[in-house]
Parts: C-alpha cells; structure tokens; sequence
C-alpha cells in the first residue's frame, strides 16, 4: 500500500438528520451529551436516521514481536507475546473477558511473533510475515516487501470481516515492548525529532525509572536513523514499525475505505490510526476513540487526530481492551436514538379524560 487517494467522508446529510432528530428528542437540550454525539456520528457513518443496532461487532488483535523488547524498554520479556497469543486462543485473556460480557467476536492474528504457535489453528498464523521484527534504534523493523505485505494483509482482513457482516471494527494489538515503536510512530507522525522523545516515551508495561531512560534512549536513536524517511507514512514503518503494527494500519484504512467505523483502543491503535490518517486522508473520520491510555504519545496522537477519547479508566492492558470497554457506550447512543420519543410525539403519548 502506497499513499492512497482520500477516504470519502462520512454521510453529512445523515448527520445533520440525526442532529435533527438528536435535538427533537423528549429530554433537556444537550442532556445526551457525548452519548447524543456519539448517535450522530454513527449515524453519519452508517448513512441512516437513526442508527442501526450494533449486532456484530469485531475486534481483530493483530500479534508480533519487537527487536527492542531484548533492550531493556519492557517489563516483561519476549517470550510472553507467544503465551498471550495461545491465551487469547483459549478464550482466558482480559480481553476474552470483557469481549465475552459485551458480545463482541474476537480473533487473533500472527503477524511477526518470534515463535512457530506449533498447535494453534492454521488462520492464526495465515497472514504471518516474519519471526519478530527489527529492533528499529540498530536497523529498520521491516523490509519495503515485508511491509507492503503486512499493510496489504491487514486491509484484507478488515475487507473479510466487513464482507461478514460486521458494523463496527476494533483494533487490538499484542507484542512486549510494542509502546516504543507505537511511540515512535507517533514522533514521526507528529514531525518530532531524536530531541523530543521525552513527550511520547511512556512507561508502557510499567519500567521503573531506568528503564524509562533507557526506553528514550531507544526511541532518540530510532527517530536519528529513520532522518528523514519519517516524513513518509510508508516508509515510517518500514523504519519504525512492526509487521503487527503495519497490519494494523492496513487494518484502519481498510475498514474506512468499506465504509465501516473503527473504534480505538490505546496507544498502538492509536498511533497506527494516525499513521493511516496519513497514509489515506480522511481515515480519521471513521474512528472513535475507545479510552485514555497513560502513555503520553496517546493522548498527542488523539489531539493531532481531533478525537476525544469515551473512557478514561487509567487502563494501559492493551489488547484491545479498552475499546471493548467502550462499546456499550455506543451501543446506548444507539438505543437513545432510536428508543427516545420526539417531543413532537409527547400529545400522542399523554392520555385523554374520556
């Protein structure tokens, strides 16, 4: 995927039908706060006064390792990534959890883990293009192929699953130390330089101070050997990405293109947003921002983005989990829509002495 041609906006005379009828409502004006704005702009997206249900929702969490995860910028070591990939499988992660309790359908994809996932079904690891990726402070994380390959594999997956029936996509991501290069994507995105790491350098999984050192250190060199291919949207991944990561972005541009809304997750879902608002203008209208995560490049990527996130619950446990949170958000913005009676209606409504 090369620079593509803009994303065509959402449907604007369907949201100012939905301001309309968002306005004519039987309650206090503005009373719906984000919730009536939330069933404007799905009914912008959908193209349809007022919104349908939200029956099928979908989260993918695309899976990779990081080079930079064996440098000190993690928590936690590598080989953890493999593990959640078998627990996500199983149905026992965090996300399993809370996907389970609001009905969304959750699948997980090897895009770069550094582990064969010997025994696990052979769809997991169908759009696989590489054991682990680059550690992007010492060499690029991707080749141009491979990174052509992970964008192409991740809008094919958001193309299957709109094909599929599905009306709202989320995005997850699953790989130890995936906040450096989700940070640096960001910087990129943002044209900060090696000089600037100290404003998207979080402490992800939870390092302590040296490891917070360590982890700018990481991202100043990262950002210094990219120079100036940073300004290209392709070829910021190809530098400082991931195969998972890359897949992601595919994953965003793919789903806006088919007309279908994205909600976000944290940092990584966020920065790979920015990086397909670049990549095809106009992607950022399709998303919805999920939750507030602590890392410091999440809430720069949003600003850059003019997203407002729904929750803020401290929550930094990635897999998509914090846009799962959300959906019943907008599952009630869905329901206000369609459920509340218009003033209009409120005569037929009120009984008559016979």
């Amino acid at each position: 995927m090369t620079a593509s041609l803009p994303v065509p906006a959402p449907h604007a005379p369907s949201a100012r039908a939905a301001a309309e009828r968002l306005a004519g409502l039987a309650v206090p004006a503005g009373a719906l706060g984000r919730l009536g704005e939330l069933g404007t702009w799905l009914s912008a997206v959908q193209g349809q006064v007022p919104p349908r249900p939200l029956d099928d929702v979908r989260l993918v969490i695309f899976a990779g390792d990081h080079g930079v995860a064996r440098h000190g910028v993690s928590a936690y070591p590598p080989e953890i990534t493999a593990a959640m990939v078998r627990t996500f499988v199983a149905g026992r992660a965090g996300v399993n959890a809370l996907a389970g309790a609001h009905g969304v359908r959750v699948r997980v994809l090897d895009l770069g883990v550094d582990d064969d996932l010997d025994g696990l079904p052979p769809e997991v690891g169908e759009h696989k293009v590489r054991r682990g990726s680059g550690a992007i402070h010492l060499e690029d994380a991707l080749t141009a192929a491979e990174t052509a390959q992970a964008l192409a594999a991740g809008r094919r997956v958001a193309e299957r699953e709109v094909a599929d029936g599905a009306q709202l996509l989320l995005s997850g991501d699953m790989g130890i130390g995936n906040t450096t290069p989700a940070a640096a994507l960001v910087a990129a995105g943002l044209g900060l330089g090696a000089g600037d790491v100290a404003e998207v350098a979080g402490r992800g999984t939870g390092v302590d101070d040296a490891g917070l050192a360590r982890k700018r250190e990481v991202l100043g060199a990262a950002l210094e050997r990219a120079g100036e291919r940073a300004a290209d949207p392709v070829e910021t991944l190809t530098a400082l990405g991931s195969a998972d990561l890359a897949a992601s972005v595919g994953y965003v541009v793919g789903a806006a293109e088919a007309g279908v809304p994205v909600l976000l997750d944290g940092l990584m879902s966020v920065a790979c947003a920015l990086t397909a608002e670049r990549i095809a203008p106009g992607t950022a209208a399709w998303c919805v921002a999920g939750h507030r995560s602590p890392e410091p490049a999440q809430t720069l990527a949003l600003a850059r983005l003019g997203l407002d996130p729904l929750l803020d619950l401290g929550m930094r446990l990635g897999e998509g989990s914090g846009a799962v949170a959300a959906v019943p958000l907008l599952r009630s913005a869905v329901a206000l829509l369609n459920d509340v009676a218009l003033l209009s209606d409120l005569g037929d409504l009120v009984p008559t002495d016979a």
